[in-house]
């Protein structure tokens, strides 16, 4: 996608930019509160659809989201590879706590980006290739905020964003360690 047209589709979002609801934020926050305990488990599943890196991934009752590599990668490039979809992930989920917070502060909210970009060594070819001793996975992510809020000063908005990402479930499962399992069924 050209420079332009991404510009175009962000200046239509602009247009038609619908926050989330006040009270119901402030409702939602308000159960959090009243028992800060609760722990809620997700799910996904993931199906390997048959044809090179296409993988179908299912969340909760909504249609596949499609997860594919690109041809230098072997895949079809019919959609996002798993570290771009991690990527868009956390830009998503940093956006959400932004949009949140900022609305929480009765400030008004015309338009969020957020950009998301990582280095990540391939040349192992996930444990087909150069095996050698190097890092795998993404070594260092940036993420980059650009807001249209009105009420807020400078100041307010730099410390809405040190907010969200002290905040953000997906930023912090990226930052810091987590226990992960991975077993055969």
């Amino acid at each position: 996608m050209t420079a332009t047209a991404t510009r175009e589709i962000v200046q239509t979002f602009e247009k038609v930019f619908e926050p989330i609801d006040r009270d119901k934020l402030q409702a939602l926050s308000e159960k959090g509160r009243a028992d800060p305990s609760v722990v809620k488990t997700v799910r996904a599943r993931t199906v390997a659809e048959g044809r090179r890196f296409r993988h179908l991934n299912y969340i909760r009752s909504l249609d596949a989201h499609i997860v594919d590599e690109p041809p230098a990668l072997l895949g079809d490039d019919t959609a996002p590879n798993p570290t771009e979809a991690l990527l868009a992930a956390l830009g998503t989920c940093v956006a959400v706590g932004l949009q949140a917070n900022a609305i929480a502060r009765g400030w008004t909210v015309k338009g969020i980006e957020v950009e998301s970009e990582g280095d990540i060594n391939i040349t192992s070819v996930w444990g087909t290739g150069d095996l050698s001793e190097k890092p795998v996975g993404l070594t260092a992510v940036r993420l980059k905020v650009h807001l249209d809020v009105e009420g807020a000063t400078a100041a307010e908005l730099d410390e809405l964003v040190a907010h969200a990402g002290q905040w953000s479930p997906v930023l912090n499962t990226v930052k810091n360690p987590v226990s992960v399992t991975l077993a055969r069924a």
